[in-house]
Protein backbone atom coordinates (compact mmCIF):
# COMPACT_ATOMS: atom_id res chain seq x y z
CA UNK A 1 0.00 0.00 0.00
CA UNK A 2 2.73 2.51 0.91
CA UNK A 3 5.32 3.67 -1.58
CA UNK A 4 7.53 5.31 1.04
CA UNK A 5 7.41 7.13 4.34
CA UNK A 6 9.18 10.41 5.14
CA UNK A 7 10.24 11.53 8.61
CA UNK A 8 11.59 14.91 9.63
CA UNK A 9 14.93 15.04 11.46
CA UNK A 10 16.79 17.98 12.98
CA UNK A 11 20.28 16.81 11.99
CA UNK A 12 20.45 14.68 8.84
CA UNK A 13 24.09 13.71 9.39
CA UNK A 14 23.32 12.41 12.90
CA UNK A 15 20.26 10.61 11.52
CA UNK A 16 22.37 9.05 8.75
CA UNK A 17 24.85 7.70 11.29
CA UNK A 18 22.00 6.22 13.36
CA UNK A 19 19.97 4.74 10.49
CA UNK A 20 23.02 3.39 8.61
CA UNK A 21 23.88 1.37 11.74
CA UNK A 22 20.38 0.41 12.87
CA UNK A 23 19.01 -0.69 9.50
CA UNK A 24 22.06 -2.63 8.27
CA UNK A 25 21.27 -5.76 10.35
CA UNK A 26 17.82 -5.83 8.74
CA UNK A 27 19.25 -5.80 5.22
CA UNK A 28 18.39 -2.17 4.45
CA UNK A 29 20.87 0.46 3.31
CA UNK A 30 21.09 4.09 2.28
CA UNK A 31 19.99 4.03 -1.38
CA UNK A 32 20.39 7.76 -2.00
CA UNK A 33 21.84 10.73 -0.22
CA UNK A 34 21.56 14.50 -0.58
CA UNK A 35 23.76 15.74 2.26
CA UNK A 36 25.22 19.22 1.81
CA UNK A 37 26.45 20.44 5.22
CA UNK A 38 25.11 23.87 6.11
CA UNK A 39 22.53 23.96 3.31
CA UNK A 40 18.74 23.56 3.58
CA UNK A 41 16.60 20.70 2.26
CA UNK A 42 19.03 17.87 2.90
CA UNK A 43 17.70 14.32 2.86
CA UNK A 44 18.59 10.62 2.66
CA UNK A 45 16.67 7.53 1.63
CA UNK A 46 16.76 3.90 2.78
CA UNK A 47 15.57 0.70 1.17
CA UNK A 48 16.72 -2.67 -0.08
CA UNK A 49 20.04 -2.80 -1.95
CA UNK A 50 19.53 -1.90 -5.60
CA UNK A 51 16.01 -0.61 -4.99
CA UNK A 52 14.31 2.67 -4.30
CA UNK A 53 13.74 4.26 -0.95
CA UNK A 54 11.02 3.09 1.41
CA UNK A 55 12.07 5.51 4.17
CA UNK A 56 13.18 9.09 3.53
CA UNK A 57 14.63 11.33 6.22
CA UNK A 58 14.41 15.07 5.59
CA UNK A 59 16.15 17.75 7.61
CA UNK A 60 13.98 20.46 9.14
CA UNK A 61 15.11 22.70 11.98
CA UNK A 62 11.73 22.39 13.68
CA UNK A 63 11.26 18.65 13.04
CA UNK A 64 9.37 16.79 15.76
CA UNK A 65 8.42 13.15 16.07
CA UNK A 66 4.73 12.29 15.66
CA UNK A 67 2.70 11.89 18.82
CA UNK A 68 1.67 8.82 20.82
CA UNK A 69 0.59 5.78 18.87
CA UNK A 70 2.83 6.37 15.84
CA UNK A 71 5.79 4.14 15.11
CA UNK A 72 7.58 2.63 12.15
CA UNK A 73 7.99 -1.15 12.07
CA UNK A 74 10.68 -2.73 9.88
CA UNK A 75 10.58 -6.34 8.66
CA UNK A 76 13.48 -8.41 9.92
CA UNK A 77 14.67 -11.59 8.19
CA UNK A 78 15.01 -13.51 11.48
CA UNK A 79 15.26 -13.16 15.26
CA UNK A 80 19.01 -12.61 15.16
CA UNK A 81 18.48 -9.57 12.94
CA UNK A 82 15.99 -8.16 15.47
CA UNK A 83 18.62 -8.53 18.20
CA UNK A 84 21.32 -6.96 16.01
CA UNK A 85 19.01 -4.04 15.11
CA UNK A 86 18.40 -3.32 18.79
CA UNK A 87 22.08 -3.53 19.71
CA UNK A 88 23.21 -1.37 16.75
CA UNK A 89 20.50 1.23 17.35
CA UNK A 90 21.49 1.64 20.98
CA UNK A 91 25.20 1.86 20.10
CA UNK A 92 24.39 4.56 17.51
CA UNK A 93 22.55 6.83 19.96
CA UNK A 94 19.08 5.31 20.18
CA UNK A 95 17.12 4.74 23.37
CA UNK A 96 15.78 1.35 24.43
CA UNK A 97 11.99 1.14 24.28
CA UNK A 98 11.65 -2.63 24.61
CA UNK A 99 14.35 -5.31 24.35
CA UNK A 100 14.24 -8.15 21.82
CA UNK A 101 11.75 -10.82 22.71
CA UNK A 102 8.49 -12.57 21.97
CA UNK A 103 5.37 -10.39 22.10
CA UNK A 104 2.76 -13.15 22.34
CA UNK A 105 -0.04 -10.60 22.79
CA UNK A 106 0.60 -9.69 19.10
CA UNK A 107 0.86 -13.32 17.94
CA UNK A 108 2.50 -16.62 18.93
CA UNK A 109 5.70 -16.01 16.93
CA UNK A 110 5.83 -12.18 17.01
CA UNK A 111 9.44 -11.39 17.93
CA UNK A 112 10.32 -7.71 18.15
CA UNK A 113 12.52 -5.01 19.63
CA UNK A 114 11.74 -1.33 20.08
CA UNK A 115 13.95 1.77 20.09
CA UNK A 116 13.59 5.53 19.91
CA UNK A 117 15.89 7.31 17.46
CA UNK A 118 17.80 10.52 18.37
CA UNK A 119 14.90 12.63 17.01
CA UNK A 120 12.28 10.83 19.09
CA UNK A 121 10.80 8.57 16.38
CA UNK A 122 9.60 5.24 17.72
CA UNK A 123 10.98 2.29 15.74
CA UNK A 124 10.43 -1.45 15.80
CA UNK A 125 12.10 -4.42 14.14
CA UNK A 126 9.84 -7.46 13.87
CA UNK A 127 10.09 -11.07 12.74
CA UNK A 128 6.95 -13.22 12.75
CA UNK A 129 8.32 -16.56 11.58
CA UNK A 130 9.23 -19.66 13.56
CA UNK A 131 12.19 -19.64 15.93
Amino acid sequence: MLHHLSLGVRDVERAATFYDAALAPLGYERVWSDIRPGEPDQAIGYGLPGGGDKLALKQYDAAAAPGPGFHVAFDAPDRQAVKAFHKAALAAGGTDNGPPGLRRHYGPTYYAAFVIDPDGHHLEAVFKGPA
